[in-house]
């Protein structure tokens, strides 16, 4: 059995003990997160592709740990002006590990 759910904007497929890394959530590590935006479901019973959610279908899941991804530097130069710039970046993320899919 699996759903794809929608969180920070994008798409996951998710199934039962699954851990994925999502954009930023609220929350303490061990705290209980609940997906409300579900797509799609499949289970022994079929599929239930949702126009745009699935009714009555929630994914449970548990905070595992928050953290940062890869540094990603930006940088900018002007030839023969004596102009740069270089700015770096890290995404928080959160390692969200999937409990339960309730149908």
């Amino acid at each position: 059995m699996f759903a794809v759910i929608k969180t920070g904007g994008k798409q996951y497929r998710v199934a039962a003990n699954d851990v994925i890394t999502v954009a930023t959530l609220a929350g303490e590590p061990g705290a209980a997160v609940t997906f409300d935006q579900v797509l799609m479901v499949t289970n022994d019973g079929g599929t239930q592709v949702g126009a745009p959610l699935v009714e009555g279908v929630t994914v449970a899941g548990e905070v595992v740990e928050h953290t940062r991804g890869e540094k990603v530097i930006s940088f900018k130069k002007r030839r023969r002006q004596n102009s740069r710039r270089k700015r770096g970046h890290r995404q928080d993320y959160t390692v969200v590990r999937i409990t339960e899919i309730r149908a």
